[in-house]
């Protein structure tokens, strides 16, 4: 990766970030879906799938906000090679708990619309956006490309928890979280009651196809690659 593609994300990531820091986060504990596991629903590293789940009440205990991190792409194996040694890659390396602040904090006075709604925090760990879905497996390093399969088994495990009776839902997301809430919002949408109340969030997860400042169509090179990768 150019070193302008790698500024590109460390922006994308800065952003995402200040979103979410804020003096009103608590802590929510990380939650396995080792179920995952067996239907090839895994992490580029093949850990299991993993996401912090805030339980809602009052008014908001049937309400769920389910949130996608950001953390870029890997667009070749060597990229997620490494990537799988690191928490966008493999849940062995994910803290095991994280800060709910910004649009999941539980503080009224700092998020009026969403404080009490159940609050998901999914992370993020195969480097396409939660879109790939291959079923090979190289020996040689044990890559596995399964983001659609990783969405899937959460939006499942999350449904037994509840999601199935949503009245109100907001699927969003950050940078390629944000792509994420783009690209699965409409099968967000088929997952829950008909009379439900559905959106969808994409925060700085709109990527335009266009020239960059060099002249290089590098948006449309890059996101190829990651199709063909996954």
């Amino acid at each position: 990766m150019g070193n302008r593609s790698k500024l590109r994300l460390w922006c994308s990531a800065f952003a995402c970030a200040l979103a979410v820091l804020e003096a009103d986060g608590y802590f929510v504990d990380i939650t396995y879906v080792e179920s995952a596991v067996a239907k090839g629903a895994v992490c580029l590293d093949g850990s299991p799938p993993a996401y912090h789940l805030a339980r809602g009440s009052g008014s908001g205990a049937s309400s769920w906000l389910v949130h996608f991190e950001g953390g870029g792409w890997c667009n070749n194996v060597t990229t997620c090679l490494q990537r799988s040694h690191t928490r966008l890659g493999s849940s062995k390396e994910m803290a095991k708990q994280v800060a709910f602040s910004g649009i999941l904090s539980n503080a009224p006075e700092y998020n009026p619309d969403f404080y009490n709604w159940n609050k998901v925090r999914v992370r993020y760990c195969d480097g396409s956006s939660f879109t790939g879905n291959k079923e090979e497996v190289d020996p040689r390093t044990n890559l596995h490309y399964r983001g659609a399969r990783v969405w899937q088994a959460v939006m499942e495990d999350l449904l037994a928890k509840g999601m199935n009776k949503a009245e109100n839902a907001l699927i969003s997301g950050c940078s390629a979280g944000g792509l994420t809430s783009i690209l699965h919002c409409d099968r967000f949408h088929r997952l829950l009651p008909a009379a439900a109340n559905v959106k969808c969030l994409s925060d700085a997860g709109f990527f335009i196809n266009v020239k960059d400042i060099a002249g290089v169509n590098h948006a449309a090179a890059f996101f190829s690659d990651v199709v063909k990768t996954h």
